[in-house]
């Protein structure tokens, strides 16, 4: 009986050693960095000024200009070729001097077209790009430019942070490596694309997610590496195409509104009707830079101040009616990319009549 007791009493301590090196283990390499990743991601309390983040109306193309509490500005891609002076002109029109920091979030015509003419023309700090090379002219071009400002040219990698001022930050989700490659994309997928540079900006209580050309296993990943997606304001993924914004990206994400820069004569289908009806089917509040020019969102980032979203003139069709494109997606490997059929002419555009939208 004594030996019995002795043999019980020696295993329930030989278990009790077992669990607290287990729970020490278990916080020291678990539960701590997970805490840990969490507290680093908590943005700081917002410094009660406003944050301003422009959809520059490039048409079918994206520009995303960020202003900053404390004056310092990020720009997230740069339209296509030729739409330098037109983004120049958005900056000095909402009185941008310089770009502290330029995200380009890959390496096709219609994110980085006008990069070139933009770092020739405006004082610049630093770069952050994919590292996803593209065998063009344009990108040698964006490349040329840097090299010949000296620019600071970092490479995104998820986990950094890029402080704007006044508490407002940046945040890189991905991608995340190893990078997508050709054989493992699905049908419609595209390394540049599926490997976009996607962000965060935090502002206190504010959220918007830049998403570039990210399609849904770009979104996949991120959920799987434990990426905070959730987010106030969306910037669909690559123009609103159907290989995007999936449904449980979406469901993730939680978002009060999404915005999708798009062009009035795009051959591309974007924005896809699919896309719109999972947004709609979310309960997720529409704008659209082909139906609504210019968007323009403020923010002092706290909940009892309503975010306020306006737009450069009412919407001239229906915001959820979807575009035909001329060449269905899926009836070849790879995206109707941009340069299938070259770009699209560009029409005027009015910078008057502005409206305001009802941020919620």
């Amino acid at each position: 009986m004594a030996q019995s007791r002795r043999g019980c009493g020696c295993a329930l301590a030989a278990l009790a050693i077992i669990l607290i090196v287990g729970g020490f283990l278990g916080w020291r390499f678990v539960v701590g960095p997970w805490l840990e990743k969490r507290r680093a991601e908590q943005p700081p309390a917002a410094s009660g000024d406003e944050l301003k983040v422009v959809a520059i109306d490039v048409g079918q193309g994206d520009s995303i200009l960020i202003v900053t509490p404390g004056g310092k500005t990020a720009l997230v891609d740069a339209g296509e070729p030729g739409d330098g002076k037109r983004i120049v002109e958005a900056l000095k029109r909402h009185g941008v001097d310089h770009i502290d920091l330029f995200v380009a979030t890959h390496s096709h015509a219609d994110h980085i077209g006008a990069a070139d003419e933009v770092i020739k023309v405006v004082p610049m700090g630093r770069v952050l790009y994919s590292g996803v090379p593209n065998t063009t002219k344009n990108y040698e071009d964006f490349l040329k430019a840097i090299d010949e400002k000296g620019l600071e040219l970092t490479r995104a990698a998820p986990g950094q942070t890029f402080e704007l001022g006044g508490n407002a930050r940046l945040l890189v989700l991905a991608p995340i490596e190893p990078f997508f490659t050709k054989d493992e994309l699905r049908s419609g997928g595209n390394e540049p694309n599926a490997n976009s540079v996607v962000t965060r900006l935090d502002y206190g209580e504010f959220s918007m997610l830049l998403t570039g050309d990210a399609e849904a296993q770009t979104e996949e990943r991120m959920m799987r590496n434990g990426a905070n997606v959730a987010a106030d304001i969306l910037k669909v993924g690559h123009h609103g195409s159907k290989y995007a914004t999936s449904e449980d990206f979406l469901k993730r994400g939680a978002f009060k509104a999404a915005i999708v820069s798009a062009g009035p004569d795009n051959r591309y289908g974007h924005p896809s009707q699919e896309v719109l009806d999972r947004l709609r089917a979310a309960n997720v509040q529409l704008y659209r830079t082909d139906l609504q020019g210019e968007i323009t969102l403020t923010t002092r980032g706290k909940d009892d101040d309503a975010l306020k979203i306006t737009t450069q003139r009412e919407p001239v069709a229906d915001l959820w009616a979807g575009r035909a494109a001329q060449r269905d997606d899926s009836s070849r490997s790879g995206f109707i990319q941009y340069g299938d059929f070259g770009p699209a002419p560009k029409k005027k555009r009015d910078n008057t009549n502005r409206k305001d939208a009802a941020g919620k």
